[in-house]
């Protein structure tokens, strides 16, 4: 599988040294720009694995771009700039880059570093779904455990029975056992 890039930088004989060095080691660039507001545009409409951002460019810098393509979890971003103060990598790293390069750089240092976002980005995409799975889990079980508060007060059944008849409910429904539990607690649905 290619990895697919959008290129933002404003110097256009950067831009093109760039693109022929990622097409000659097999990335596919699926957009250019010089500008930073272009660039989140692009981002958004060709969703890459990476964007290479510089950071001083019109329109929107650099920095700013990573902050929308970050908080959207669109790519990885890789950031170049001209600039190696510490204060300009810590900003770059808060605004969400996954990986910096100092200009002028070698082939020899470009290639790590896009695999070094490119590998960050999907390990965060991973834990953000295992996140979002345990938030899920999570709320499952808090219906459930509702549902069965009911069923045991209302009802007067037992913890065990309870949970068998939202089991039982969820197979019945063909639906999962937090959708009946959310049942219960509604009051759409009681044992007769």
């Amino acid at each position: 599988m290619s990895i697919r890039v959008v290129i933002a930088e404003d110097e256009a004989i950067i831009r093109l040294d760039l693109k022929e060095t990622l097409e000659e080691e097999g990335y596919i660039v699926v957009g250019e720009t010089g500008r930073g507001d272009k660039a989140v545009d692009l981002v958004r409409e060709h969703r890459p694995d990476l964007a290479i951002l510089d950071i001083k460019m019109p329109g929107m810098d650099g920095l700013e771009a990573a902050r929308h393509i970050t908080k959207d979890r669109i790519c990885g971003v890789l950031v170049l700039t001209a600039f190696s103060q510490r204060e300009v990598i810590e900003e770059a790293r808060d605004a969400g880059a996954l990986a910096y390069l100092v200009k002028p750089f070698q082939k020899s240092d470009l290639i790590p570093a896009i695999e070094v976002a490119i590998g960050r980005f999907r390990e965060m995409q991973t834990l953000n779904g295992e996140v979002e799975l345990l938030g899920e889990q999570l709320e499952a079980r808090k219906s459930i455990d509702r549902a069965k508060g009911i069923l045991i007060d209302q009802f007067k059944m037992t913890e065990a029975d309870s949970y068998g008849f939202i089991q039982r409910g969820a197979m019945n429904h063909r639906t999962t056992m937090k959708a009946v539990a959310d049942m219960v607690v509604s009051g759409e649905l009681r044992p007769e």
